[in-house]
């Protein structure tokens, strides 16, 4: 198979979906590796680095995306490259259906294949190709929250964790997975006061058993989150519900309540937000405000950190790279029920569910559309 990696065109988007390692992986199974002139340059990976491991570089993305019969890609299609994509080709990125209506329709009309990062599942159930930018989304959310909460940066004009004498920053985060996880772990390094917020009571007492004293943990409802919107100096959101449109957990009326310079980091918003006022932002143009709430709301936050962020996600994406390339969407990855639930849209028909759901579009079921069920 030929796997075209073109470069990305997303704001500031750093990035790049293979690591010469992964080339070489590809080239070893008899595939042939497309890289885009410069793609892996904001990386720290020239074009000698892939052409080393087996590459061809190819000039265009035009050329990239006309040759090639599977795209790689880590954020997901633009616009400008709707038209590129053809009946047929098998497209593995990062999709984030649910949020967008435009791109839904733009990849069922262009009768792809379309295999999303987001919602292959491992055998225990967890998300192996989204964890990773999870981890490092919720890590930076604290680090950002942290630098806009600065005077300058137009926040409230606190240190998160105080110093002797003075306390430290409260900061709210509101779910309690990965992203969340790794967010109280770096604010509570910092000193601050974290509450985490989540609906499953379970994960709650497994995050008291380990996290530290200055970590409180609340059943999330609409009183106790309102409550801690009230306490927040920080606000980050940070809730997933598996490939479907992220629940508006913190309606506008409550920002009225919360103090004049405080911060939200909606980490959600690659799904629509958790925040009611949240609205996808860019690394160019990062931040706004509503009422007196300063928001920040990049929606490809890893891209910033693009040496450590392409490395996380291609140690997991290049092994379901390298099995989509030897046998298509075909038996074998349908016998795997989780990586099968990672094939979102394909041949013009929506099978997942959850996106289905969310524009009120037919959801066919994988399995028919291949004729095998």
């Amino acid at each position: 198979m030929i796997v075209g990696v073109p470069a990305e065109i997303k704001d500031n988007e750093n990035r790049i979906a293979m690591v010469p390692g992964g080339v070489a992986q590809l080239v070893a199974a008899g595939h042939t590796v497309l890289i885009e002139k410069g793609g892996g340059l904001g990386s720290g990976f020239t074009d000698a680095d892939f052409l080393e491991k087996g590459a061809e570089i190819v000039a265009t993305p035009g050329e990239i995306f006309e040759r090639a019969a599977m795209i790689v890609k880590v954020k997901e299609p633009l616009p400008a490259e709707y038209g590129m994509i053809r009946p047929g080709q098998l497209v593995f990125t990062y999709f984030h259906f649910a949020a967008s209506l435009e791109l839904t329709k733009a990849m069922v009309d262009s009768g792809a294949t379309c295999v999303a990062y987001e919602t292959i599942e491992d055998r225990k159930g967890g998300l192996p190709l989204l964890t990773p930018m999870s981890e490092v989304a919720g890590r930076m959310a604290t680090q950002v929250g942290a630098y806009y909460l600065q005077k300058p940066m137009g926040g409230r004009g606190v240190l998160l964790g105080g110093v002797p004498g003075v306390p430290a920053s409260d900061v709210v985060i509101i779910g309690g997975g990965v992203v969340g996880t790794q967010a109280a772990w770096m604010a509570a390094g910092l000193g601050a006061r974290v509450i985490m917020l989540d609906i499953d009571l379970d994960r709650l007492r497994r995050l008291d058993e380990f996290m530290p004293a200055n970590v409180t943990t609340l059943h999330s409802n609409p009183d106790s989150i309102f409550g801690a919107c009230k306490r927040a100096d920080l606000l980050i959101g940070a809730v997933l519900i598996e490939g479907a449109k992220a629940p508006v957990l913190v309606p506008r009326s409550y920002l009225k309540e919360m103090k004049d310079g405080a911060v939200i980091v909606d980490v959600a918003v690659d799904q629509g937000g958790c925040v009611e006022t949240c609205r996808p932002t860019t690394h160019s143009d990062p931040t706004y405000f509503v009422d007196g709430v300063l928001h920040y709301c990049v929606a490809n936050m890893p891209g910033a950190v693009p040496r450590t962020s392409t490395y996380a996600l291609t140690n997991a994406t290049i092994p379901y790279a390298v099995r989509l390339a030897n046998h298509g969407v075909t038996g074998d990855i349908v016998a795997d029920e989780g990586f099968a639930l990672g094939v979102n849209v394909i041949d013009g028909k929506v099978t997942y569910a959850a996106v289905a759901e969310a524009f009120g579009m037919d959801y066919v079921p994988l399995e028919r559309v291949l004729g095998s069920g």
